[in-house]
């Protein structure tokens, strides 16, 4: 299920994660520190129709950002990602996930942001995805892509929960702010570099 609410916790509406406006799209959920440049990763890759920041791994009562700050309520910073399968694949996103959006070697932090809310994992939505996202970590561990090992964590989605509305888009809202520009714009350049076919 994936759940908007306010900062107050009242919820706004609920939707079924197959009940997303083009009848072929699907969702794929993932966490790589803080949501902003994820965000923005995913914004730019051909194919994504939506991608909304939120929270993953806890409950509905601590799903705000002053609690999931805090570090302790299971949460993880994530983004809903809605794609069409038929001009970007999971596998691709997969890709984009590992090589740009983050660095799934480090563990319980990512950069400057430390804490399990900041954690590396992705929240799969079915049994084909996580056989993918399995099959394509072992590839990388096999392949030693990385030089320390891939602390990822695969796990089931049960409830995604959208972030306060001054999360959504936020690099888009601020280009120029400090963090932004250290930290998440290197990540959308870097994809332009390294998958320009599926860059826009």
């Amino acid at each position: 299920m994936f759940i908007r609410s306010n900062r107050l916790g009242a919820l706004l509406f609920v939707f079924s994660l197959t009940a997303v406006s083009n009848a072929n799209a699907e969702t794929a959920v993932f966490a790589g520190g803080c949501f902003w440049g994820v965000d923005a990763v995913f914004k730019h890759v051909k194919g994504v129709s939506e991608v909304v920041s939120g929270y993953a791994g806890g409950e509905a009562a601590t799903a705000h950002y002053e609690q999931v700050g805090n570090g302790d309520t299971g949460h993880a910073e994530s983004v809903l990602v809605t794609f069409d399968p038929a001009q970007v694949s999971y596998l691709q996103l997969l890709q984009v996930f590992f090589s740009v959006a983050h660095d799934p070697t480090q563990l319980n932090r990512q950069g400057p942001d430390v804490g399990t809310q900041y954690r590396s994992a992705i929240f799969y939505t079915g049994a084909e995805q996580q056989k993918l996202a399995q099959s394509y970590v072992r590839q990388l561990t096999a392949a030693r892509t990385f030089s320390a090992p891939i602390v990822t964590q695969i796990v089931p989605l049960k409830r995604f929960f959208a972030a306060e509305d001054y999360h959504q888009n936020y690099l888009a809202l601020h280009p120029f702010q400090p963090y932004i520009v250290f930290n998440d714009k290197p990540k959308v350049e870097e994809l332009r570099k390294r998958f320009p076919a599926l860059y826009r």
